[in-house]
């Protein structure tokens, strides 16, 4: 029998860090929760622009919340007025900090006890088909449209492959296809796909497509090459 590892869990510490980092200590149990708070905040917001990872770094009296997108003016705004919009819901939606003071966007703390500031940060994703998680949200995108799905993996497949990082690519996907009463999978790859090699730099996604017939789950590999 195989064992099945996520890709990232097994490449951690070798070539892979953790989406949260920094100093947890005595709070481990409470700021774990507040993370976990935050990322469905910020997914749940921002789901459809196109946000492939939410990365957390606390600090002793700062917290960075860093926010990665392909479209990453959507979220920016005019002169920065979208980021400050979403800093306010996200302090006063999860009680982070003092209402009164979430307007500020500079000056806002979270709590009076450790006098933690908030910050978001935006990153640009410049070649989004090297992403295994927009990659997947497309797909999703295109099953929810009614598209067909062999359709859709032949496409997302195509243009992942045209990406230059690329070096193999494998697409899978399960459910009531088409709102068929059994479910089956479809599976399509094409490249290299070395997935018993820690040094190999492997992205992974698993997305899902909510259709009027059920739930569809994609799975995205792509292959990158070697990292030492």
């Amino acid at each position: 029998m195989s064992h099945r590892v996520h890709p990232k869990i097994f490449r951690l510490k070798e070539i892979n860090d953790w989406d949260s980092r920094g100093f947890y200590r005595k709070k481990f149990p409470q700021y774990l929760e507040e993370d976990l708070k935050i990322r469905n905040f910020l997914e749940k917001k921002l789901g459809k622009i196109g946000i492939e990872k939410i990365e957390i770094e606390r600090f002793p009296r700062k917290t960075n919340i860093i926010i990665s997108s392909a479209r990453p003016g959507l979220i920016i705004g005019r002169g920065g007025e979208g980021v400050e919009m979403l800093k306010k819901e996200l302090i006063n939606k999860l009680k982070l900090g003092d209402k009164a003071k979430a307007s500020s966007f500079a000056n806002a703390q979270v709590t009076e006890e450790d006098k933690r500031e908030i910050r978001l940060e935006i990153k640009e994703i410049k070649d989004p088909w090297s992403s295994a998680s927009l990659a997947g949200q497309w797909i999703a995108q295109q099953i929810e449209r009614r598209i067909h799905p062999r359709r859709a993996l032949k496409q997302a497949l195509s243009k992942i492959l045209s990406s230059r990082e690329t070096k193999g690519c494998r697409l899978e996907i399960s459910g009531r296809l088409g709102g068929a009463e059994i479910a089956r999978r479809i599976l399509l790859k094409e490249g290299k796909m070395p997935r018993q090699t820690i040094r190999a730099e492997i992205d992974y996604a698993l997305t899902e497509a909510h259709c009027t017939y059920g739930v569809i789950g994609i799975k995205v590999w792509i292959y990158k090459g070697e990292k030492f």
